[in-house]
């Protein structure tokens, strides 16, 4: 029987499930909302490593042996790595996974890529290609600040439509279903995302870069399966903010499909507005990572939710194309999860 769906989406026939997942972050993150259902939080912004670039590694390293030991597996129990961070040449994922001798995928989707890791790694376990697979994602406020802005000593003033870049890694172990005493979250379909560009330079304006794109996935999505917002108990885009939810909300409306009271965006809910200062929200593969293995997953497990539409959004942007003037593109990866007994 045919999965694909419609022009973006694939349907799986018995869903690949999430058989574990882990979340790491730092001091900001964890004094967040979504703090107490964080595995581990740091103090230290450093993470016990001299650079900026090792301490997102080391988050890695955290995350994967967390989401391994809270399932009794081992590198050898893991076919594929499905990986990705902000930095250059993924040197995040490749220094940071490369002990485990795991085959590994190389993933950059920005700060889209948890969406899209566990897109091909549902792929790869309902084709019979892997029995279990990992997605793996990360962000680290100084390492991302000295790679695309400007060094932390340097002191400039960020515009209040800026994101705050979230310290943070979460890893998901996906598998084949299986016999348990409870809930699972299986993935049910997926809708992979088209590069959309609306013109907008502003690299400082997340948001208004990624919405569109957001817009077009789940414009598709809805077509593709036929189905409304209230088909499902939320909708979390990733990284959209403050600026994005609401620009994401007018696009929407204009292709006739109303998210009131249906949409939040992890962007949103990792930070207290009131008390943190990070103006439009968060931003970085990290944040939705964080609120997927922080929040959605354990509300879905403990019964509160049972169909969710996780959307990462991510900007496509480079130190190059940014000094070279570009527009900054988006794209943004949809994946339905589902909750029940298993």
């Amino acid at each position: 029987m045919l999965k694909k769906r419609g022009r973006s989406t694939i349907v799986f026939d018995q869903g690949p499930v999430i058989l574990s997942a882990a979340s790491v972050a730092g001091q900001k993150e964890g004094e967040g909302p979504l703090g107490s259902g964080i595995d581990f939080i740091s103090e230290d912004s450093f993470f016990g490593q001299k650079t900026w670039e090792a301490a997102e590694s080391e988050m890695q390293k955290k995350a994967v042996k967390l989401a391994m030991n809270r399932i009794g597996a081992h590198s050898q129990d893991i076919d594929y790595l499905f990986a990705g961070d902000l930095l250059s040449q993924l040197m995040a994922s490749s220094f940071g996974l490369m002990d485990l001798q795991i085959p590994m995928f190389g993933l950059y989707g920005a700060c889209s890529t948890m969406g899209e890791a566990l897109s091909l790694g549902a792929m790869a376990i309902d084709g019979g290609f892997a029995k279990r697979a990992m997605a793996v994602t990360s962000s680290h406020y100084a390492s991302a600040e000295k790679e695309f802005r400007f060094p932390l000593n340097y002191g400039n003033q960020r515009p209040l439509s800026a994101t705050w870049t979230v310290t943070g890694s979460a890893a998901v172990i996906l598998g084949k279903p299986e016999k348990t005493a409870g809930r699972t979250v299986c993935i049910q379909a997926v809708t992979t995302g088209c590069i959309t560009d609306f013109g907008v330079k502003d690299s400082m304006n997340m948001g208004a870069c990624m919405a569109p794109a957001a817009a077009d996935t789940l414009s598709r999505h809805f077509k593709d399966l036929n189905v409304m917002p209230d088909d499902y108990d939320w909708i979390f885009t990733g990284d959209l903010g403050m600026v994005g939810q609401k620009i994401l909300i007018d696009l929407m409306k204009k292709e006739g499909y109303d998210l009131s009271g249906k949409h939040r965006d992890c962007g949103i809910e990792i930070y207290d507005a009131q008390t943190q200062d990070t103006h439009a929200g968060g931003s970085g593969c990290g944040c939705s990572a964080l609120t997927l293995a922080a929040y959605i997953l354990p509300m879905m497990l403990k019964g509160e939710w049972n169909r969710v539409l996780f959307m990462p959004t991510g900007a496509l942007l480079s130190t190059t194309s940014f000094h070279e003037g570009k527009t900054v593109p988006g794209t943004a990866h949809a994946v339905v999860l589902t909750a029940g007994a298993a």
